[in-house]
């Protein structure tokens, strides 16, 4: 039995514009959803789709973040609060519990947004020393919540942002510690570091783009709406060699920090004994002191640089002299430096900040190729080394420093100014001892200054025939591309390209610029026989024939 014969295209054809579909198939057998269904389908409800559940990724990556910091902050007040309590001897000495609770969590919740920036006020007393380390727990809440639960999108940033500023600005109200137009604050603060938060966490998911896709990003957003590149690439390197002057800063404080802290334990113990915290106190303590060392981690920074701190009117720690007063008893001030630490020795501490220029000096030298750098790339480069330590060290001790109460209480930091433009200084004089020196050295090798300099001074004096030529010259004769074409000075100091193809394909003009033997040696193509000459010529023609 033969096989049914194959449906011939007319028949496919007329089918599938009877039926709607492709093959001749039967009815029974054809798919229930039609191409053209599939094709009108507008993909707009899935976008919007997406671009909710984004949005709402946001808001809930920056609601735990916000929650998780607070809690880490209050819980500790309230236990401690508790415990204190239950330890009272009576009932009758025991105050209205809720009250108590709630001026804890007050307390507590304050601290929180000073953290931020918020200013605390309580019993007419204004504080506005902010604790970095609540900062920086803040932060990194935000930013581990982002990378876990929030999307790699813009409205998922927007959307977090928004709503750490709007829950800052709600704690601020609910906690009544910032009375007034310090309210008004609590806006700018979340936003910022909800904002910041957010950015790192987001950027930090596997299916982010990298630092270096957005920095190109800006850069071709920059060229498209200016029309040239704000950031060259030599800036760009230099910001990086900014950024390991940070690092090694941040890491020499750090150091410095608990050279100071083995040094002052002893002072530390004596306090934490005096006060007998108990167990409770102790971690109240602890959280306190871990929320000021990043504060007391900048203030190291001002001590290496030069101009010190203060912790209290009147008060001076530098490294050439210390002046102390009264503290708070805190454990964590019995760290600073006593009179011990400015000797000498300590006297040289700035040139560990010069050294930080050198060494991001170096870096950024071994990634540059030395026979392209021009000065302008020089002082691109260094400017990016100068200024990311100037503008970290701006910020930084602005917002370490501030007053923890009234009269001597109210100056503790360093001068965030003469701070940052000793660091800049500092940092730049030991970045351009290193960048002016290699050039420098590149150039001697080259014998763009030495070499040509003394070539051009010791020239062959102007043959027979020269002022003519010039004259020619002068006049508009010679053609272009002649060889009497009046050389470039700058060529011939080696500081720019000759004209006309490199050193190996064509001598460039003013070659005598390079060796006197060449240009004596070398004959002058336009010299026009003597008339005596072409008579001695012509005579021995006519003596011999042969020639």
């Amino acid at each position: 039995m033969s096989a049914p014969p194959r449906p011939s295209t007319a028949s496919r054809t007329s089918g599938a514009r009877t039926s709607g579909a492709r093959t001749s198939r039967p009815a029974g057998n054809r798919p229930t959803a039609r191409r053209g269904r599939l094709v009108e389908q507008a993909p707009v409800p899935e976008q919007r789709s997406f671009a909710v559940s984004h949005v709402v990724a946001g808001v809930l990556s920056a609601a735990q973040a916000l929650v998780l910091s607070l809690a880490v902050v209050v819980l500790p007040a309230v236990v401690a609060y508790l415990v204190g309590a239950a330890t009272l001897t009576s009932a009758t000495d025991a105050p209205d519990g809720g009250v108590q609770v709630r001026s804890a969590i007050d307390v507590a919740t304050g601290l929180w947004l000073l953290g931020h920036g918020v200013r605390l006020t309580a019993d007419d007393v204004t504080v506005t020393l902010a604790p970095l380390g609540i900062a920086a727990l803040a932060l990194f809440a935000t930013y581990a919540s982002a990378k876990r639960f929030a999307a790699t999108s813009v409205p998922a940033w927007a959307a977090g942002t928004v709503t750490y500023g709007l829950c800052t600005t709600a704690v601020a109200a609910l906690a009544g510690s910032a009375p007034g137009w310090s309210l008004v604050l609590a806006v700018p603060a979340g936003l910022v570091m909800g904002g910041l938060g957010m950015a790192l966490g987001i950027l930090a998911r596997p299916d982010a783009p990298t630092p270096a896709e957005l920095g190109e990003r800006a850069e071709v957003l920059a060229q498209r709406l200016t029309g040239f590149d704000l950031v060259p690439a030599t800036l760009r390197l230099g910001l990086r060699g900014g950024a390991v002057v940070v690092a090694l800063l941040t890491g020499a404080a750090a150091l410095l920090v608990v050279a100071w802290a083995l040094a002052g334990r002893a002072t530390s113990s004596d306090i934490v004994t005096a006060l007998e915290p108990g167990w409770t106190g102790g971690i109240v303590f602890a959280v306190a002191q871990l929320a000021l060392l990043p504060n007391l981690l900048l203030w190291a920074v001002a001590w290496l640089a030069g101009p010190g701190f203060a912790v209290g009117e009147g008060t001076s720690f530098t490294v050439f002299g210390t002046v102390s007063g009264p503290l708070p008893a805190v454990p964590l001030l019995g760290a600073l430096p006593g009179e011990d630490w400015a000797n000498p020795v300590s006297a040289w501490a700035p040139l560990l900040v010069v050294a930080c220029g050198v060494v991001a000096a170096l870096f950024v030298w071994r990634r540059l190729e030395p026979t392209l750098v021009r000065w302008s790339d020089v002082g691109r480069v260094l400017a990016g080394i100068v200024v990311v330590p100037g503008v970290f060290v701006l910020l930084g001790q602005l917002a370490a420093a501030g007053a923890v109460g009234p009269e001597r209480l109210s100056e503790i930091g360093a001068d965030p100014l003469v701070t940052a433009g000793l660091v800049a200084a500092e940092v730049g004089g030991g970045a351009a001892a290193v960048l002016l020196g290699a050039k420098l050295d590149v150039v001697a090798r080259r014998g763009e200054i030495g070499e040509d300099l003394v070539a051009w001074l010791r020239r062959p004096a102007p043959v027979a025939g020269a002022a003519d030529r010039d004259e020619e010259v002068s006049g508009g004769a010679v053609s272009d591309g002649g060889d009497l074409d009046r050389p470039d000075l700058a060529a011939e100091l080696g500081f720019g390209d000759a004209p006309g193809g490199t050193d190996e394909d064509a001598d460039p003009p003013g070659d005598w610029a390079r060796t006197e033997a060449y240009a004596v040696s070398d004959p002058e193509p336009d010299a026009e026989p003597s008339a005596a000459g072409s008579a001695d010529d012509d005579e021995a023609r006519e003596a011999d024939p042969g020639k």
